[in-house]
């Protein structure tokens, strides 16, 4: 009796061995050789070449290549999305098209204040080169401190240079 449940069990595991068999891809590759394999041929066989596909596999796809389900990888293009079918992106994008907007404008924030910032400067000591100047231009007496602390009065030399330096800083920062 054991001798004929072996024989039944051998003959089930003979029929259901085609059956994995059919799930191989079979192709003459570039030498003229068979080749057999669970995986798909690499690109530069021709579909010619191709001599059986599994049943549940038409297009070819090489899993080397990533993602099989890329439109790229199976040469088909992906099915449009239907409207109102319900089918929406992940919430991912848009958190990360947030993120990525937040950061932008604090950028922009950022950049607008230093801006400002060297822009009330300029104007601060725009205000200043020009109240200097008019000192200069006035012709009263100007004194300043020296490396001893002491105090000397500009002669007309150093009133001439004064003058252009401050006229040097209008120009840059009184546009």
């Amino acid at each position: 009796m054991k001798f004929v449940h072996l024989n039944l069990l051998a003959l089930a595991l003979a029929c259901a061995v085609p059956t994995v068999a059919s799930a191989q891809w079979q192709w003459v590759d570039s030498a003229g050789k068979r080749v057999f394999s669970d995986q798909s041929p690499p690109p530069d066989i021709p579909e010619k070449s191709i001599l059986q596909r599994p049943s549940a596999a038409n297009p070819r796809v090489n899993s080397s290549q990533g993602n099989p389900a890329a439109p790229e990888a199976t040469g088909t293009a992906p099915a449009p999305a239907i409207a109102g079918s319900g089918a929406r992106p992940s919430g991912v994008d848009k958190e990360l098209e947030e993120k990525t907007k937040k950061a932008e404008e604090a950028e922009k924030a950022k950049r607008a204040a230093e801006l400002q910032k060297v822009a009330q400067a300029k104007a601060e000591n725009c205000n200043r080169a020009r109240q200097s100047k008019a000192t200069f231009d006035s012709g009263i007496r100007v004194a300043r401190l020296n490396a001893q602390g002491e105090r000397e009065i500009i002669d007309d030399k150093g009133r001439a240079e004064e003058q252009q330096r401050l006229q040097t800083v209008i120009a840059s920062d009184c546009k």
